[in-house]
C-alpha cells in the first residue's frame, strides 16, 4: 500500500511520486491549504493538499488527529524560509494528489506531543496509543537494534541459540515462582522459569559447549519501584571455561554494543572484589562516576563515649563509617533533614554530621550535634577524611548492613542532586563474591544461587562455608548490575556439599534436583555462563527512567496489566478443571498502583 515510510523521504526524492501510509499527527489548515503531518514508524513527514485537487482536499478537511489516511504525491522541496533542520525530512514535503481515510479514530485520551502532561496510568491503560509516540518507538527500535547486535555477536562466537522449557518446575532462586496448576496431573503445579540456569547448565552436560538464548523470565517479587515480573535476560552459558574466558566474551560484546549502537567507546572495566566495593562504596554494584567514598572509623569511634557510636563500632556485626562530601557544608538544614528521612528508608535511625566551616579554628571552625561527643578524636578523624573548609561529613553507625545500604543509597543521592558525576559511564566487575550470606536466624542461603561454584574444595567449604568466596562476578554499568554470572559446579560431590551447607538434606535435594544430581555423574564438564537483564541493559542505554520505558507492555508496580485488566478472574467450569477451589475472591486492583 505504501511506496516509502514517511521518515525515509529527503531531498533526493524530489519531483518523485510517493505512497505514504500512517496517522494524522497534526493538521493545520492555512488560508485554505491544509497541512497534514503525517506520521508512522520512521517518523514525521509534511503533507500540503491544495484546494486545487477538491477530492483530495475535501478528504484532508475532515481529517482529524489519529486518523489512519494513504496518501499519494508528489516530493517538493519546502518553500525557502519554511525548512525545518530539526526535522530529518525538514527540507521537503509532499503536495498530495490523493487523500484516502482507510480508518477514522476517536479523540485520543491524550495528546501524543503533550505526554508529559499525563499520568503513567493513563499511558499505561491506552499503551497501544502511548507506543505511537516517537520518542517510544526510537525506544523499542533501539531495543530491536540491541538483540540483533547480541545475536549476530554470539553467533559469530560460535554461540547456537537453544529455547528452553517455559513450563518447568519449582526451583529456589531468590524469588518466588509463578505457579502454574495441570489439568492432567490433578494437585501439580508446573511453574514459569525464574531464569533458564538448570536448562543451560544440562546443555552443557548434553554436549552442545556453547548456548544462547534472549529468554523471557518470571518472578513473583514483592513490590518493587522498577521491577517487572516478567523480564527479558540475554542467556548463555559455554564449556571448558573459567572466568576471563566468560569475562572476556560478554565483556567485548557489551563494548561492541555500544561501539555499534551508540558511537560510544566504553572505558576499561576494572576489577574489584566484592569486599573493596562493599567497604568503599556500601554497595556490590557502585556507581564509579561518583568521587565519594566510605571510609571506617570504628577504630575511633570506639573511643568515644557517644553509644550511638561506640556500640556499632565494637560489635561484632556493627560499623561505624564516614561519608565525606567536598563543598557540601553549604547544604541547607533542610537538605540535611530531608537527607535524614531518606537514610531511614533504609533502616538507619538518623544521620549525624559535620559541617567543616574553617578547620584552623578546632572546634569552633565545625559545627554540629554531635562534635561535643567526640572531641578526643576529632582531629584524628578530620585528618584520616583529610577534610577541607566547606566539606560536609555524613556518618552512619548500626548494624553493618543497615550502614551500608543507608550511605550506599546516600552517596549515590548525592550524586545525582549535586551533580558530582565525572563520566558519562563508568563500567566495572565486581568478583570475589562471599558463597553464602547469613540471614537474621543465622540460616545461610547462597548469595547468587546453589549452583554457582566454590573457590574452595569441597571439605574447606564444609569446614568454613561463611568464609568460602564463590566464582562468581558481576558486570556493572553506573550503578546497575547489568549481569551476573560464575563458574557453575559439575561434580556431584561438591554439588550435594553446597546442598548440605545449606540445610538441603539428600531426600529434599533428591526430590528437587535429583535430574540435576543424576546428570552431574554422567561426565559434566567445566561449564559456567552469565545473562544480562536486557530491558536494564536498553534503559541504560536510551536515557530512560524505568524499565517500564523499555518493554511494549509493561506491568505496574503492583505487577498488573491496566490495559488488559490483567490478572483476572477466571468462571467456576475453569478453575473446577483445575481442582482448584478459591478461599477468597480478588480484590480490585487500584489504577494508580
Amino acid at each position: 500500500m505504501r511506496s516509502h515510510y514517511c521518515g525515509q523521504l529527503n531531498e533526493t526524492l524530489v519531483d518523485d511520486q510517493v505512497t505514504l501510509c500512517g496517522w494524522v499527527h497534526r493538521r493545520r489548515d492555512h488560508g485554505g491549504v491544509i497541512f497534514l503531518d503525517m506520521r508512522d514508524r520512521d517518523g514525521i513527514a509534511q503533507v500540503v493538499v491544495d484546494p486545487d485537487t477538491e477530492e483530495a482536499f475535501a478528504t484532508a478537511d475532515r481529517a482529524r488527529n489519529e486518523y489512519v489516511l494513504r496518501i499519494t504525491g508528489r516530493v517538493r522541496p519546502r518553500p525557502e524560509g519554511t525548512e525545518n533542520p530539526n526535522m530529518p525530512t525538514g527540507m521537503i514535503e509532499v503536495l498530495a494528489k490523493q487523500v484516502e481515510v482507510l480508518n477514522t479514530a476517536a479523540t485520543p485520551p491524550f495528546q501524543l506531543d503533550e505526554h508529559g502532561k499525563v499520568g503513567e496510568e493513563v499511558r499505561l491503560k491506552h499503551r497501544y496509543i502511548d507506543l505511537r509516540r516517537p520518542e517510544m518507538i526510537d525506544k523499542l527500535r533501539l531495543r530491536s537494534r540491541i538483540s540483533h547486535n547480541v545475536r549476530a555477536y554470539l553467533e559469530n562466537q560460535g554461540f547456537l541459540d537453544i529455547e528452553t522449557p517455559i513450563l518447568t518446575r519449582a526451583t529456589p532462586e531468590g524469588a518466588r515462582d509463578y505457579l502454574v496448576p495441570s489439568r492432567t496431573h490433578a494437585g501439580s503445579f508446573f511453574a514459569l522459569p525464574q531464569s533458564p540456569q538448570l536448562f543451560k547448565q544440562l546443555l552443557m552436560v548434553s554436549g552442545f559447549d556453547r548456548y544462547y538464548q534472549i529468554a523471557k523470565c518470571f518472578r513473583d517479587e514483592d513490590l518493587r519501584a522498577d521491577r517487572q515480573p516478567e523480564f527479558t535476560q540475554i542467556d548463555l552459558e559455554a564449556s571448558f571455561v573459567e572466568e576471563d574466558d566468560i569475562m572476556g566474551i560478554t565483556e567485548e560484546m557489551i563494548r561492541g554494543l555500544f561501539h555499534e549502537v551508540l558511537d560510544v567507546e566504553l572505558p576499561s572495566f576494572p576489577r574489584m572484589a566484592y569486599s573493596e566495593a562493599m567497604s568503599r562504596f556500601g554497595s556490590d554494584k557502585p556507581d564509579l562516576r561518583i568521587p565519594l567514598e566510605l571510609t571506617d572509623v570504628d577504630d575511633l569511634m570506639s573511643q568515644v563515649d557517644f553509644k550511638v557510636f561506640s556500640g556499632p563500632a565494637t560489635a561484632v556485626d556493627g560499623r561505624v563509617a564516614a561519608l565525606k562530601v567536598p563543598g557540601g557544608a553549604e547544604l541547607s538544614r533542610k537538605a540535611i533533614d530531608e537527607y535524614t528521612k531518606f537514610v531511614g528508608i533504609y533502616g538507619a535511625k538518623g544521620l549525624a554530621w559535620i559541617k567543616v566551616n574553617e578547620r584552623a579554628k578546632g572546634l569552633e571552625g565545625l559545627q554540629s550535634p554531635i562534635v561535643k561527643f567526640m572531641e578526643n578524636v576529632v582531629d584524628q578523624l578530620l585528618e584520616r577524611l583529610d577534610a577541607q573548609d566547606g566539606d560536609i561529613i555524613f556518618f552512619g553507625a548500626d548494624k553493618t548492613r543497615v550502614v551500608n545500604e543507608a550511605l550506599g543509597a546516600l552517596r549515590v543521592k548525592l550524586g545525582e542532586d549535586l551533580d558530582l558525576y565525572t563520566q558519562a559511564w563508568a563500567p566495572l566487575w565486581v568478583v570475589d563474591f562471599p558463597m553464602f550470606e547469613a540471614d537474621d536466624a543465622g540460616r545461610l542461603h547462597a548469595l547468587h544461587h546453589p549452583f554457582t561454584a566454590p573457590s574452595c574444595s569441597p571439605e574447606a567449604l564444609k569446614a568454613e562455608p561463611a568464609a568460602a568466596l564463590s566464582r562468581a562476578y558481576d558486570m556493572v554499568l553506573n550503578g546497575t548490575e547489568l549481569g551476573g554470572g560464575s563458574i557453575r559446579i559439575h561434580d556431584q560431590s561438591m554439588q550435594r556439599t553446597v546442598f548440605d551447607v545449606l540445610g538441603i538434606g539428600e531426600d529434599e535435594a533428591e526430590e528437587k534436583f535429583g535430574f540435576l544430581l543424576d546428570a552431574l555423574k554422567y561426565g559434566a564438564p567445566p561449564h559456567g555462563g552469565l545473562a544480562f537483564g536486557l530491558d536494564r541493559l536498553v534503559m541504560l542505554m536510551t536515557g530512560a527512567k524505568t524499565i517500564r520505558e523499555v518493554i511494549a507492555f509493561p506491568k505496574t508496580q503492583s505487577a498488573a496489566c491496566l490495559m488488559t485488566d490483567a490478572p483476572g478472574e477466571v468462571n467456576a467450569e475453569q478453575l473446577k478443571e483445575l481442582n482448584i477451589r478459591l478461599r477468597q475472591k480478588a480484590k480490585p486492583e487500584t489504577a494508580g498502583e
